[in-house]
């Protein structure tokens, strides 16, 4: 059984270059491409892509959405459908431009991986989706032990989080240096910390309570003074495993190591919340928490400017648009007190004729 085409596997590298260098798409990007070409050579028994017929995309169309997912065993959901066979069309468009190719494929015989209309419809439909809120993750911080190096990391890594809303990656890759307690900030440079699309910015702590904050600085003057680690050492270490006597891998305190990936804080945060009896949130989900926070103590719109910007956003219709939804519940309380009849507000004129009134009544009793 054919596992594999050499003149697949020379173009498909050619064009995960393009999209890497010419396109800019990160890895997470390219990988999700060749997933998707996996599915396709897979049904297709790796035939040579100078093969391909409008016919094999319809029917290929079909055989996915009759596929399973690994995990849940439930057919695979519209949004998967679509990504993937964007991915396979895009690929496809390119492919029909490439010398070798122009005179095989027709670039509109890619079309024929397009979903229906309809189920383009379900699968890009906006969806509510679960978000922690302050209490829950402060019980869930509350709960955790603090008595080994590994349970303090963890402790502080999640207090750190709803502290600062910075992303996973970044996290992952800061160092000591990018934290200034006194000022209550950190540096998100991206020569050195993976922040998203490589945005070097500065973000203040959020309002999110004394205690969390004591937490994020108790760990970094642990670090500091009683590890005596330095500026570019890693502010959440790896975890350093040896091998016991036993000859089986235990855990052995910090590595003065950066993870590599953000991989373990996601671990740490479904261990921490199923721990606390909660279903799990992921670590990007408090930067929603932080934006519905900001929609409750934002007076004025230069307030809600600065939330936009402490989060790394450029524009604030970002943060509106992307974080900012009214949760289904809320939008049924402020529809409620609508409903309530209410008084106009006066006007400018109105409070001022109401006021000289008012005057002329105490005047005229004091005659």
């Amino acid at each position: 059984m054919k596992t594999h085409s050499p003149n697949n596997e020379r173009i498909k590298r050619k064009y995960f270059v393009f999209l890497k260098e010419a396109k800019r798409h990160g890895e997470s990007t390219v990988d999700a491409v060749a997933k998707a070409l996996n599915r396709f050579e897979t049904y297709s028994n790796y035939r040579d892509f100078k093969t391909f017929h409008f016919q094999q995309a319809v029917a290929f169309k079909k055989h996915l959405a009759e596929q399973r997912s690994a995990a849940s065993g439930e057919k695979l959901s519209k949004a998967t459908l679509s990504s993937t066979l964007s991915h396979l069309t895009r690929f496809f468009q390119w492919l029909a431009w490439q010398p070798g190719f122009k005179s095989c494929l027709q670039y509109s015989d890619a079309e024929y991986f397009n979903l229906s209309e309809k189920d383009t419809r379900v699968a890009n439909a906006h969806r509510e989706k679960p978000v922690p809120t302050v209490e829950q993750i402060q019980h869930v911080i509350e709960g955790m032990s603090s008595n080994s190096d590994i349970e303090r990391r963890n402790r502080a890594l999640i207090a750190f989080t709803l502290l600062t809303g910075a992303r996973d990656n970044a996290i992952a890759s800061m160092k000591l240096k990018h934290v200034d307690l006194i000022a209550g900030s950190i540096f998100q440079d991206a020569r050195e910390v993976r922040t998203k699309f490589s945005k070097t910015f500065t973000t203040f702590f959020f309002p999110v309570g004394d205690e969390i904050r004591k937490i994020v600085a108790d760990w970094v003057t642990y670090l500091r003074e009683k590890k005596l680690w330095g500026n570019d050492d890693p502010l959440f270490p790896s975890t350093n495993m040896e091998l016991s006597a036993m000859h089986q891998f235990q855990v052995a305190g910090l590595k003065r190591e950066h993870w590599s990936t953000a991989t373990p804080i996601r671990k740490i945060f479904r261990e921490s919340f199923t721990k606390a009896g909660l279903p799990y949130f992921n670590p990007h989900s408090f930067r929603n928490t932080l934006v519905r926070l900001g929609q409750t103590i934002c007076k004025t719109p230069e307030d809600f400017k600065a939330l936009s910007q402490n989060l790394g956003h450029e524009a604030v219709l970002t943060t509106f648009c992307s974080y900012g939804e009214v949760p289904t519940r809320r939008q049924g309380e402020i529809l409620e007190c609508l409903r309530a009849p209410q008084n106009p507000p006066l006007t400018d004129v109105e409070k001022i004729a109401k006021a000289v009134a008012h005057e002329l009544r105490n005047s005229a009793g004091m005659v």
